[in-house]
């Protein structure tokens, strides 16, 4: 079994590679080029016609892997299903806006209706043909609560805020890719401590899709992986937090995402409310850049964080 994790491994990895040496020159072809805010960090400019999209080299990747290596589940379909799922939410929107040169995209109500469908779609049959419980597990204290329909309004909003939470990340050369990356193997070792081969194997294969991506992505970026990278590795992360009943270490487990998040919330609703910015700007890994900190500085203090807490996540699992 300890070789079929590394063919997994493996095989992800260089597809990848492969997908994103060809996938690149094709994306630079369409002019699939990211757009930069203007109220940014002055050094980003320089990334105006980068190419976007590189989310489907992942997604591309992650499914020969999942298909040629892993034993086939329900469960391991449904997590392929919801990453893919809303990697389709995500290319559609980044290729109106990229390749259709129409800034909105897709409208929050239709992304909000994908997603709720998705979610529905991922509850039920997980529930009702692998057995999934509808309880919550509340680490430390250890405690397990039936919450019966209610879980699937609270996997709606995990669904939900994963997902955003990643495409906020996403703003930096290398930063949601290397954190994506130490999750999915967080996720991979949760899989192994609760009996769940599949999620074990799907955390493998989602990890190695992100270093195999970060070859491109780190900076200086030769592609970013827009919202269908961001978007698809959101409901992945989501997914193998539910598959395995482990929620609440999503939190733990990424914490970077979750202060990401949180960090534009709290900007919102300081300025709305009192007309002041908490943070030079938000999300807040531009409010360090801001602060003078190097872009690559950045990236490596929120990636050293996010392991530091991924190992604090697995430690507390192992405690119960």
């Amino acid at each position: 079994m300890n070789m079929d994790y590394a063919v997994a491994f493996g095989l992800a990895l260089v597809s990848t590679l492969v997908f994103g040496k060809i996938g690149i020159p094709l994306l630079q072809r369409l002019k699939a080029q990211q757009s930069i805010r203007e109220d940014g960090p002055q050094a980003h400019l320089a990334k105006a016609g980068t190419p976007t999209m590189g989310g489907l080299f992942m997604m591309l990747a992650l499914v020969v892997a999942v298909c040629i290596v892993p034993p086939y589940s329900v469960t391991l379909w449904m997590l392929l299903f919801l990453t893919l799922g809303h990697g389709a939410l995500g290319f559609s929107d980044d290729f109106i806006k990229a390749v259709k040169h129409r800034n909105l995209g897709l409208t929050a109500k239709q992304k909000l209706l994908g997603q709720a469908v998705l979610a529905i779609i991922f509850c039920y049959i997980s529930i009702a043909y692998a057995a999934l419980p509808t309880t919550l597990w509340i680490p430390l204290v250890d405690i397990t609560v039936d919450l019966g329909y209610a879980y699937y309004v609270l996997a709606f909003i995990i669904i939900l805020g994963t997902t955003n939470a990643v495409n906020l990340t996403d703003g930096l050369d290398g930063l949601a890719t290397g954190i994506s990356a130490i999750a999915g193997a967080a996720f991979a070792v949760v899989g192994l401590l609760v009996g769940s081969l599949s999620v074990t194997f799907f955390g493998i294969i989602v990890s190695a899709v992100c270093l195999g991506f970060l070859y491109f992505n780190a900076n200086p970026a030769k592609v970013f992986m827009g919202d269908t990278g961001s978007l698809a590795l959101g409901g992945a992360f989501a997914g193998m937090a539910i598959a395995t009943k482990t929620e609440l270490l999503l939190i733990v487990i990424g914490f970077v995402f979750v202060v990401e998040a949180l960090s534009v919330i709290l900007q919102v609703v300081s300025f709305k409310t009192r007309g002041v910015r908490i943070f030079r700007m938000s999300p807040i890994h531009h409010h360090f850049e801001l602060g003078g900190w190097s872009e690559r500085k950045v990236v490596y203090v929120f990636w050293a964080v996010s392991l530091v807490m991924a190992l604090l996540g697995i430690a507390l699992l192992g405690m119960k």
